[in-house]
């Protein structure tokens, strides 16, 4: 890490301290409605989308055409993930695209931002 430092200004130095310190991970609760998962991550949307890929990956790699459509219709349309101060609901739309056994994206989805986010904590303020 020294030997980096050396040959970066001062300011840049500054900078990627303050970008480690600021996406450092945190805890969230994933909330699809029927239950809900203790995570951690850095940022609401990273969250929500790592989340889905495991979803997403779940079915692609089960080759049981019977299991492959309860999972599909066990999939989350909304997620709310909650944050210590802030908690953010995303709609999601998922897509069928191939019917193929090897199709690479088959199963696609596209994350909806519900809103800005509200606050959890009723106003207060902790440290």
């Amino acid at each position: 890490m020294l030997g980096i430092v050396r040959h970066i200004s001062h300011k840049a130095f500054l900078y990627t301290i303050f970008y480690h310190y600021a996406l450092t991970k945190r805890h969230f609760t994933i909330d699809t409605g029927k239950e809900q998962i203790p995570v951690e991550g850095q940022v609401h949307r990273n969250v929500a989308v790592k989340y889905l890929m495991k979803r997403r990956r779940s079915l692609l790699m089960t080759k049981n055409s019977e299991k492959v459509e309860k999972l599909w219709q066990d999939l989350p349309k909304s997620i709310k993930i909650i944050g210590k101060q802030v908690s953010k609901e995303y709609r999601i739309k998922w897509e069928r695209l191939g019917q193929e056994e090897y199709e690479g994206s088959r199963f696609a989805f596209i994350l909806e931002d519900q809103g800005d986010g509200s606050t959890t904590n009723n106003g207060s303020f902790s440290i």
